[in-house]
């Protein structure tokens, strides 16, 4: 029987040499391994009372719609600047090279509502920080941050713990 780790493609030295690039598209590619997946994730939030899953851009777009099906819940999409229509708020973030912005529908969560952060890959953690931001800008609350991997050494847990967040992975490198 494959276990999750099976179905994660590794590729040294990509982007750049010294970098293991851990890749999940071979995971969802496969409804054997997206199956495993989404079930593991879901299973600590099965009576966590969480009221909606948002999602990452772009590959929390489909572990977060899948998860939200699995739990029953509603699924908010967090997109790159430019990305979204109607009323959004946005939230810029540093990058390794510069910075970025994400965006969500200002209108689409309730203030109190419980929310399940969701992303392939937590590494410094600066993106799902400002997913949260973005949340509790409306009123809602974060309650969880879950991902398939995380790699340890580059410091998003840490940061994430830091402000007093519960950090989930499936993989921890």
């Amino acid at each position: 029987m494959k276990t999750l780790e099976d179905y994660i493609r590794v590729t040294p030295d990509f982007p750049k040499p010294g970098i293991v690039f851990r890749d999940i598209s071979t995971l969802v590619a496969d409804p054997d391994g997206m199956r495993l997946c989404v079930s593991q994730l879901a299973e600590p939030y099965r009576a966590a009372g969480i009221d909606r899953v948002a999602g990452l851009e772009a590959r929390g777009f489909i572990l977060g719609a899948a998860l939200a099906l699995e739990l029953g819940k509603g699924f908010l999409p967090i997109r790159k600047k430019g990305k979204l229509s109607g009323p959004v708020i946005g939230e810029s973030y540093a990058l390794e090279y510069g910075e970025a912005e994400i965006e969500m529908n200002d209108d689409v969560l309730r203030p109190g509502e419980r929310v399940l952060m969701v992303d392939d890959l937590l590494a410094t953690g600066g993106t799902a920080e400002a997913g949260i931001n973005l949340v509790e800008r409306v009123g809602a609350k974060v309650v969880s941050c879950a991902f398939v991997v995380d790699l340890l050494d580059v410091g998003g847990r840490a940061r994430l713990e830091g402000r007093g967040m519960e950090v989930f992975s499936l993989l921890r490198y």
